[in-house]
């Protein structure tokens, strides 16, 4: 079932949405060379703390994984591609670091995430955050009244397609509201002009995660949840909560 938001309640979830995004971008500023990701992970936690914010995260054990996650971000390094567990690992010159933070405020839920160079950046880094940013804001301008859920899809697949990156179905955006996680699924590939037809009051996070080539696959750390490339693919991730409404869409978790 697609709930439908009241503009109060959007009202609500953007509020959660400026919490995540200065967490976000105070995590960005604390993020140097010999950095650990646990000390990242305090960054963002006194940043929630302080706004009384409840982290998404924190806690949370969905079916795929087999212990509760620990931490109020993710943080995936390089080959690490998502769901990146903060652990003791210090940051060096020339990571590419993909950062996700979710919290709720009154119970009302917002995620986003930002990829970005820790010290001197690669070339290629750059041009993947690039195309992941571009393929974000594509998948944003379709989330139009009247579109449906291919649109969104296929705007976000045909920036990946175009710049001959790698993208992975099995991992995509999703329905957010008093839950971080509900219907529908939001794929970053889709068929324009197909499935859910969107309207005012739904809210998605939009969500492209791009690999550096076209064909890589992942495994699992460990750890039960960092998302790892096979083949050492670099990887970017980029997102918005992102709200449906007669005036087009609205970005929730900007700062």
């Amino acid at each position: 079932m697609v709930e439908l938001k009241t503009p109060a309640e959007i009202e609500q979830m953007r509020a959660a949405g400026r919490v995540v995004a200065t967490a976000l971008q105070t995590v960005k500023k604390h993020a140097t060379a010999g950095v650990s990701l646990l000390e990242l992970d305090e960054v963002a936690r006194d940043v929630l703390r302080s706004a009384g914010a409840v982290s998404l995260f924190d806690g949370y054990q969905p079916g795929f994984a087999t212990s509760p996650f620990r931490g109020v971000i993710c943080t995936s390094v390089n080959d690490a591609v998502l769901h990146g567990l903060p652990n003791e690992l210090r940051l060096q010159d020339g990571d590419l670091l993909n950062v996700d933070c979710g919290a709720s405020i009154d119970g009302w839920c917002a995620d986003s995430a930002i990829s970005f160079c820790v010290g001197t950046p690669r070339a290629e880094d750059l041009e993947l955050i690039a195309t992941t940013e571009q393929a974000l804001a594509a998948g944003i301008a379709a989330a139009v009244p009247g579109n449906r859920i291919g649109d969104i899809g296929a705007a976000i697949g045909r920036v990946g397609h175009q710049a001959g990156v790698g993208t992975n179905l099995d991992f995509g955006g999703h329905g957010i509201g008093r839950r971080m996680h509900q219907d529908p699924h939001v794929p970053n590939n889709g068929r324009p002009g197909r499935g859910l037809k969107l309207q005012p009051g739904q809210v998605f996070a939009i969500e492209p995660w791009f690999w550096t080539t076209p064909h890589s696959t992942y495994q699992i750390d460990a750890d039960g949840w960092t998302l790892r490339s096979t083949d050492h693919s670099r990887g970017a991730h980029a997102e918005h909560t992102v709200a449906i409404t007669q005036e087009g869409p609205r970005i929730l978790t900007l700062p």
